[in-house]
């Protein structure tokens, strides 16, 4: 059992510590964690951005250590079309394990958040999320999987909490994954989506066809904030994973491993 995708308070929306959440992933049966802290961007470089400093990511992880648990220390990066030499800059000053790329922010408003569906259909809505993250990852190369694809569709502010479906929206889909899959990046399974929109973020069509263009690479995470949710629904994605892949990844030092299913 693995999570690669989790908060603690190191992030700026994270409600328990690091050891609760580490303590919280062993008593639930993982054998590897990722801690993912938010380093989160907005589009608009003059608005405020949702960092930490590596003295607080620092004195969180170094050191922690909880019997049984391999525990990685990670980064959830913000991309925007903007940021790369701010990327470059931070992952440069320590080594860390695994780096997501997420697009939290389109035209400043975050797809969670009532602001950024005001005045915009549900195509609309899930159309320029789409938009957004296509430009973002032909702009990046220094990450290592794209989070949560399809993200836009959990909101409480989505009117229909229908999800983004593959066959809906498959030539923007089709270009997001091939830039991934021809730039040796992969796809992350996210959790977090089964309680508000019923599917993994993405879910299954997506991912047959990343592998259809290629993508070998794919990790499961919760995206777990809480004690609560550590390790939620991980089985399940990798029981998808196992049928679609026949592994999933883990990562070190920035290269995946591949572990059978």
């Amino acid at each position: 059992m693995f999570d690669f995708h989790m908060h603690s308070t190191v992030s700026f929306d994270g409600i328990d510590c690091a050891r609760d959440m580490a303590e919280a992933a062993a008593k639930n049966g993982l054998r590897e964690i990722c801690f993912t802290d938010h380093l989160d961007y907005n589009t608009d470089p003059l608005t405020p951005q949702n960092l930490f400093t590596m003295e607080a990511y620092a004195k969180a992880y170094d050191g922690l250590e909880i019997p049984g648990l391999t525990i990685r220390r990670g980064v959830e990066f913000g991309l925007t079309e903007w940021n790369r030499e701010q990327m470059a800059e931070f992952l440069s000053r320590r080594p860390f394990d695994f780096v997501i790329g997420s697009v939290h922010y389109i035209d400043g408003d975050d797809p969670y958040d009532a602001e950024y569906w005001q005045g915009k259909t549900v195509s609309e809505a899930f159309s320029r999320y789409l938009e957004t993250t296509l430009r973002c990852v032909r702009a990046h190369r220094d990450f290592d999987v794209l989070g949560h694809l399809t993200y836009v569709c959990k909101s409480a502010h989505n009117p229909t909490h229908e999800p983004v479906l593959y066959s809906d929206y498959s030539d923007i889909a089709d270009e997001i994954m091939r830039t991934l899959a021809e730039n040796g990046k992969g796809m992350e399974i996210n959790t977090s989506g089964v309680d508000k929109a019923g599917v993994f973020l993405p879910s299954a069509d997506f991912l047959r066809r990343f592998k259809e263009l290629g993508g070998e690479i794919v990790t499961v995470g919760s995206d777990a904030h809480d004690i609560c949710r550590v390790g939620q629904y991980t089985e399940e994605a990798l029981g998808m994973l196992k049928d679609i892949f026949g592994y999933v990844c883990t990562f070190e030092s920035r290269k995946p491993i591949f572990h059978k299913l």
